[in-house]
């Protein structure tokens, strides 16, 4: 009878033991949380975002200008070759930082022409990264060349080169 009592009264797990186990589990937490990297993943998904953003604004751009026999909207066609423009609503304020540097701080490039006539929902607005866009600057450039090839770029990228399309 007093073996059976000694091997009910060992039953249990010791401090010892539970405190290991603690430990282990949250060693192996922190391994897990470090190797997913949630900060790399929600910048990646910014980044993400600013791909399909200037995807999305060139090709309003395009499927426009064939609508219109070839001659791009009215904002656009006033550019100047060469030059590179930030998109948004503001006349000033316009050379923000970006990767690509707007070529004045008057050159801005209103595509509201592009939302009214149905091409856009709405002007994207690049997410907010280390950039502050809002109103009426939209954290995406536009530059037309001489051939009339159009780049869009996304004034910030956070885990890529430089996020471009040209046309």
């Amino acid at each position: 009878m007093l073996s059976s009592f000694r091997r009910a009264a060992r039953a249990g797990f010791t401090l010892i033991e539970l405190l290991v186990v603690i430990g282990i589990i949250a060693i192996l937490a922190v391994v897990v949380f470090v190797a997913l990297d949630p900060a790399t993943r929600f910048e990646d998904a910014r980044d993400t975002v600013r791909q399909s953003d200037v995807q999305e604004i060139l090709s309003a751009v395009k499927i426009d200008q064939v609508d219109n026999s070839g001659a791009y909207a009215t904002d656009i066609a006033a550019t100047t070759a060469g030059q590179v423009y930030m998109i948004g609503t503001a006349t000033t304020g316009c050379n923000a930082t970006c990767e690509t540097a707007v070529s004045s701080a008057t050159n801005c490039v209103d595509l509201a022409e592009l939302v009214t006539d149905g091409y856009l929902a709405e002007v994207p607005v690049s997410p907010n990264g280390t950039g502050t866009w809002g109103a009426t600057l939209s954290g995406y450039t536009l530059q037309r060349d001489a051939t009339g090839i159009l780049t869009i770029r996304a004034c910030e990228s956070e885990n890529t080169d430089e996020i471009e399309v040209a046309r």
